[in-house]
C-alpha cells in the first residue's frame, strides 16, 4: 500500500451537500464567520475541512515568520514583519498550502494563545513570545472537534480572536498581539450535550451532518475510500480535473465578491426573517447577508435573489432558535415556518400608495 500525505479529494466525498456549502462558503469570504458543524460520528467532517484546505494553491507566507504573514499585504502582518517592511528591507517568501490547525480536547489556555516569557521582559526589556495554535492557524482552518466538550473560557478565547483577527496575551502587565485570521471550523455530537446558545450564536454557519441511508450512495463511500487508502496519489489522480474546476470555480467567485450587491428590499427581507426568528442582537442578519452575497458570487451574479436569501437563512438561523421542547419540531421545520410567515406578511402588507401630483394650470 502506498503511504501518502495526499489529502482525500473534496469533490469526491458523497452526500453532506449543505456541509460542504457551508465550507465552500466561508472560504469565498472569511469573514462570514466560523462553521459548527453538528452531527454524528464518522460522517466525513475532518475529511471534508482537510481536503478543501488542500484544493486552493499555495499562498505566499514570509520565510523567516512564526505568523506565516502574507509579504504583500500589511494588514496581515505581525508587528515585526511591519517594522521590517518599514525599514525597506524585502521580506523573503515562500509558497506554502493553507493550514488545517487541530485544537485538541486537553488543550491549555496556553497552548492556545501562546506564551510570554515575563522573566526576559523584565529582565532585558525585550519581549519574547512562543507561539501558540491561534498563531499557527494565523491564514489558513482552526478545527475544533467536539467544540461543545471543551471548558467554555477556551471556546470563548478562540472565539473572539476569529472575531477580532488579533490574538492578545496579557500577563502580569505585559502584553503581546499577532493577527490571527482563520476559518473557525466546529464540531459536535448533540448526544454528547449541547454547547452554550451564546457561544452557538458566535459561530456564524451551522451544517447538520448524518450517516447516508441510502445503499448506493453508502456504497460510493466504501468503494473511493478503499480506493483512495489503497493508492492516495491515483485517486486523487483521477477527481484532479473535477478539483481543480471547483478551485477555479471558488477562486473566481473571491475575486467577484466585491461586486455583489445587495438591494435594500433584500436587506429588509433578512432583517424580517431574524426579527421573526426571534433571534439575539444582530449577528444573524449580517451573517445572512455576508453568505446570501457570497452564494450569489459562487453563482457568478452580482447581484443576490431571494432565493439565495432563503438558502442563506438555513445556514444562520438553525443554531440560533429557540425551539419549545414540548413541540418535536425540528429546526429546518421551525425555519420554514419562519418563512412562511414572513412571506405571508409581504404579501399582506398594503403597498405605499402612491402620491398625487397637481399640475398647476397657467
Amino acid at each position: 500500500m502506498e503511504l501518502s500525505t495526499t489529502a482525500f479529494p473534496f469533490t469526491a466525498i458523497v452526500g453532506q451537500e449543505q456541509m460542504k456549502q457551508a465550507l465552500i462558503l466561508s472560504l469565498i469570504n472569511p469573514d462570514i464567520g466560523g462553521v459548527l458543524i453538528r452531527g454524528e460520528r464518522g460522517t466525513g467532517k475532518s475529511t471534508a475541512v482537510r481536503a478543501l484546505a488542500s484544493l486552493l494553491p499555495p499562498i505566499s507566507v514570509v520565510a523567516d515568520c512564526p505568523f506565516r504573514c502574507d509579504p504583500a499585504e500589511t494588514s496581515l502582518m505581525c508587528h515585526e514583519c511591519i517594522h521590517r517592511h518599514g525599514q525597506g528591507e524585502t521580506l523573503p517568501s515562500v509558497q506554502e498550502l493553507m493550514r488545517v490547525v487541530d485544537l485538541p480536547l486537553g488543550a491549555t489556555e496556553e497552548m492556545v494563545l501562546g506564551t510570554l516569557n515575563i522573566e526576559q521582559a523584565v529582565r532585558r526589556g525585550e519581549k519574547s513570545f512562543e507561539p501558540g495554535l491561534l498563531a499557527r492557524a494565523h491564514r489558513g482552518f482552526l478545527y475544533v472537534d467536539e467544540v461543545n466538550l471543551l471548558p467554555d473560557h477556551l471556546v470563548d478565547i478562540f472565539l473572539d480572536a476569529a472575531a477580532m483577527g488579533v490574538n492578545v496575551v496579557e500577563r502580569e502587565g505585559i502584553s503581546y498581539s499577532h493577527p490571527s485570521k482563520f476559518i473557525l471550523v466546529g464540531t459536535m455530537n448533540p448526544d454528547e450535550g449541547e454547547l452554550r446558545p451564546q457561544l452557538q450564536d458566535r459561530f456564524a454557519l451551522c451544517a447538520a451532518v448524518q450517516g447516508i441511508k441510502d445503499e448506493k450512495a453508502r456504497g460510493q463511500v466504501v468503494t473511493r475510500r478503499l480506493a483512495f487508502e489503497e493508492s492516495p496519489r491515483e485517486f486523487a489522480h483521477q477527481w484532479r480535473e473535477k478539483e481543480r474546476a471547483l478551485a477555479d470555480h471558488i477562486l473566481e467567485a473571491k475575486e467577484r465578491l466585491a461586486r455583489v450587491t445587495l438591494s435594500a428590499k433584500q436587506i429588509a427581507f433578512i432583517t424580517r426573517l431574524a426579527a421573526v426568528a426571534r433571534t439575539d442582537g444582530h449577528r444573524a442578519d449580517i451573517a445572512m447577508a455576508k453568505t446570501a452575497k457570497a452564494m450569489a458570487a459562487y453563482a457568478g451574479r452580482n447581484g443576490v435573489t431571494q432565493q439565495e436569501v432563503i438558502a442563506a437563512a438555513r445556514l444562520v438561523l438553525p443554531h440560533r432558535l429557540r425551539l419549545d421542547p414540548s413541540q418535536e419540531i425540528t429546526p429546518l421545520e421551525k425555519i420554514e415556518q419562519i418563512l412562511e410567515k414572513v412571506r405571508e406578511s409581504e404579501e399582506t402588507t398594503p403597498a405605499e400608495p402612491s402620491k398625487r401630483v397637481e399640475i398647476k394650470k397657467n
